[in-house]
């Protein structure tokens, strides 16, 4: 099956937080304390925390409940409960699921959700700006996929790309160190063909491209790719998400998510700023390393 995208940020991830921070903000003007706001829907105080991050999916009739005793009603209430309901039908990747590992579904959704998403890899093109071929080539050296499972991989994450587009793009702020984009990963062609992309990319209006040069060391001590996740609701905890072959890691408490903080500031700091980062890439094109491709 070929998934349906779109351009739209309201995915269920992203409609459950913004529902969970219209429950708090609710509560909180009431004045109610997250214990009694879960003994009226016989649920518990860190049940009452996770819906209003947008944790665990929603029972309409509880959050019919919590309104009315908030004292939501009218319009507000069914506008909301609307929003529940559109939040409980299923993501585009669910039809993917076969090639989404499991420790990986929350991240897709949180994905989608951010306003501004700053990511870091020494090795690699940050999947966001990855192009099918290069994300092939990259797959083809993790593990062995079938034919078909590549091509769906890659749909994948040509399904993710889209929160950079669309009318309420993310922001992305990438530091990447110059090595990842000397290694010539698929081949001449490939490698060619994503640079081009590459600069293209880093010259778009919501995109901020850092990269370190090789006399540079500080993106070579910042440690393994993470990601930094933000969102546009001030109630949600910023998410720091650290990748591994076989599981996944999701940081958000406020000092840990300063200490990766710190480290991509230190990483940008040193590197070349946004504004040279696509000449850069084209001095990488005409250098003797690429030129060596045709």
């Amino acid at each position: 099956m070929t998934p349906t995208f779109s351009d739209d940020r309201g995915g269920p991830t992203a409609l459950r937080m913004r529902v969970g921070a219209r429950l708090r903000r609710y509560r909180l003007a009431r004045q109610v304390s997250r214990e009694d706001a879960g003994w009226h829907i016989r649920a518990s105080e860190s049940k009452i925390s996770r819906m209003e991050l947008g944790r665990v999916p929603f029972k309409e009739r509880d959050i019919a409940d919590l309104l009315s005793f908030y004292g939501v009603e009218g319009e507000e209430m069914q506008s909301l409960l609307t929003l529940v309901r559109q939040a409980n039908s299923p993501a585009w990747w669910q039809s993917l699921s076969d090639v989404v590992p499991p420790w990986f579904t929350s991240y897709l959704g949180l994905e989608q959700a951010a306003s501004m998403i700053r990511t870091y890899d020494l090795h690699f093109v940050p999947n966001l700006l990855q192009t099918p071929e290069y994300t092939r080539a990259l797959l083809e050296l993790s593990r062995s996929w079938s034919p078909e499972q590549l091509n769906r991989r890659i749909s994948l994450l040509q399904g993710r790309q889209r929160v950079l587009r669309g009318p309420s793009p993310a922001i992305l702020w990438a530091a990447v160190d110059e090595t990842a984009l000397h290694r010539p990963l698929g081949g001449p062609d490939v490698m060619r063909r994503q640079l081009e992309a590459l600069a293209e990319a880093s010259q778009s209006p919501n995109v901020r491209l850092h990269i370190g040069s090789f006399q540079a060391d500080t993106l070579a001590t910042a440690g393994l790719p993470f990601t930094i996740l933000r969102f546009a609701e001030p109630e949600l905890p910023d998410m720091v998400y650290m990748e591994q072959p076989t599981s996944a890691t999701y940081l958000d408490r406020p000092l840990d998510v300063e200490q990766f903080a710190l480290a991509v500031d230190r990483a940008c700091a040193t590197a070349a700023p946004p504004n040279r980062a696509a000449s850069v890439i084209r001095d990488i094109l005409r250098s003797r390393t690429v030129a060596t491709y045709p």
